[in-house]
């Protein structure tokens, strides 16, 4: 049974998973660029770490979730980044967003340290964190996998093995492409229909009746409706992960032209200053 965790990457989502694991009687460590976000999990009973070869060192299972970007190198392969610390036989799961060539050359680095990767993408936003109902996608070793079903039951309501190494970041950029998309293919609705003069709340009424109506165009729709853009998951992320995925498409040779569309649409959203917000701000750029 793994009780004795490294985690880093105390963003939206990670710091409610950490939360979850101590409250859920895990021996844990913690890191964070950022030393305030610490002191929240150090409250709670965890303990805090000087670098992240601090937090990986000693522990039986180590756990990333840290988007791809300037930070990354560093904390994965630095002087004192994870694989500094991290010792042979110990686990790492890589959950963050990252591209594929990422994943692979991570799990490969992790292996000549003697160390298992589970290449394991979250899905969800920070209220699935904080009540444990993740989706958690992993490829790699089956074996491995099932020595963290329990530690990772703690923060994710699924655990899906979809294949090998890689296989799960592939997934994920097709989750970010949808997930995405019907955001801003939402936002468009509500915009064309305010412009023809139905308010956005009878709009989504009728939307709410049929095949159309799912879990994500009610929360968001919602959202957009009250101008309420309190961060539940980043524009700023999302804008990331369809970049990885535009990119991803582009190595198989395939078009996406409604990915593409939306894909333009959240970078004018940061660009505008909306980075920050929830990403169905998206509604803003469109409004403008």
């Amino acid at each position: 049974m793994l009780r004795k965790i490294g985690f880093i990457g105390l963003g939206t989502v990670g710091r409610h998973m950490a939360a979850n694991l101590v409250r859920g009687g895990y021996d844990l460590a913690v890191f964070d660029t950022d030393p305030s976000k610490m002191d929240e999990l150090v409250a709670l009973g965890a303990t805090g770490a000087e670098t992240a070869a601090e937090a990986a060192r000693g522990r039986e299972l180590v756990i990333s979730i840290v988007s791809e970007g300037d930070e990354q190198g560093p904390l994965f392969c630095g002087e004192t980044g994870i694989l500094a610390g991290i010792e042979p036989g110990t686990i790492f799961a890589d959950m963050g967003t990252t591209s594929l060539e990422t994943t692979l050359q991570m799990a490969e680095e992790t292996a000549k340290k003697r160390c298992f990767y589970l290449d394991a993408p979250v899905w969800g936003n920070k209220d699935h964190a904080a009540s444990g109902l993740l989706t958690i996608i992993v490829g790699g070793d089956p074996g491995i996998i099932g020595k963290c079903r329990e530690p990772f039951s703690i923060f994710g309501l699924n655990t899906i093995t979809v294949g090998e190494i890689g296989d799960a970041t592939k997934m994920k950029f097709i989750v970010n492409m949808v997930q995405g998309t019907l955001v801003q293919v939402l936002a468009e609705g509500l915009v064309f229909g305010e412009k023809m003069g139905f308010s956005a709340d009878k709009i989504l009424e009728v939307l709410d009746t049929r095949g159309v109506a799912s879990p994500i165009f009610h929360l968001k729709g919602r959202a957009m409706s009250r101008n309420e853009f309190t961060r539940s998951l980043a524009m700023k992320y999302v804008n990331d992960g369809m970049h990885l995925v535009m990119n991803a498409a582009r190595l198989v040779g395939l078009h996406l032209p409604a990915a593409e569309a939306a894909s333009k649409m959240y970078e004018k959203g940061v660009e505008a200053g909306y980075g920050e917000e929830d990403f169905s701000a998206v509604i803003k750029v469109l409004r403008k």
